[in-house]
């Protein structure tokens, strides 16, 4: 059980998801967390602790952008690492953060894959933080310049599917959206002989 709570909105987010962290305090008390965007800068600032005792006014005043995320975390998977507080975030593709309540049961299965097939590193043992990377995998399959609703779609269709596989990132076409297998070869010129 965790909280989780975003905004999107013309004005600046911080106080509005400090105050929002504070009424799902009740749903995790173990760590938390808040990401915002401002002009295409990610801001965060997350450590273990209560939202009152993570969230001082310094910290409010780097909290910058008219959106956001913010997570309290109760854990129920990985350890209680300050780093393991959410959101997670990614520079590639595009930058991306996540913040999840829920457990991934083949989250180590996934892990070695994102490794074996993409080259991400995990740096925590949060399942949150292997899913924002299955995401990311999906999403630098079918990324673009310009990214449209219709990709971002296919993308996270894909991403359920490969959280739900046994076989956690296959070689073989995402069956929602018909996208050239993830990790697929490409071709290139010949070198030498």
């Amino acid at each position: 059980m965790c909280g989780i709570i975003g905004i999107l909105a013309n004005s600046p987010v911080n106080q509005a998801l400090y105050d929002g962290l504070l009424v799902l305090q009740h749903r995790g008390q173990d760590a938390a967390g808040i990401l915002t965007c401002d002009d295409k800068r990610i801001h965060l600032r997350k450590d273990n602790g209560q939202v009152r005792d993570v969230f001082q006014e310094r910290h409010m005043l780097g909290l910058k952008g008219n959106m956001g995320i913010g997570h309290v975390r109760y854990p129920t998977a990985g350890c209680d690492s300050p780093a393991e507080a959410q959101p997670f975030y990614v520079n590639s593709p595009y930058g991306l953060a996540l913040a999840h309540n829920g457990n991934l049961t083949n989250a180590d299965q996934l892990k070695d894959e994102l490794y074996r097939e993409d080259l991400r590193h995990i740096n925590t043992d949060s399942d949150s933080e292997i899913l924002l990377n299955v995401f990311a995998h999906e999403l630098q399959a079918v990324a673009k310049l310009r990214l449209t609703p219709e990709q971002l779609f296919r993308a996270v269709a894909c991403c359920g599917d490969e959280a739900n596989e046994s076989d956690a990132l296959p070689r073989r076409p995402c069956r929602r959206c018909d996208l050239p297998p993830a990790g697929a070869p490409r071709r290139r010129p010949r070198l030498g002989p």
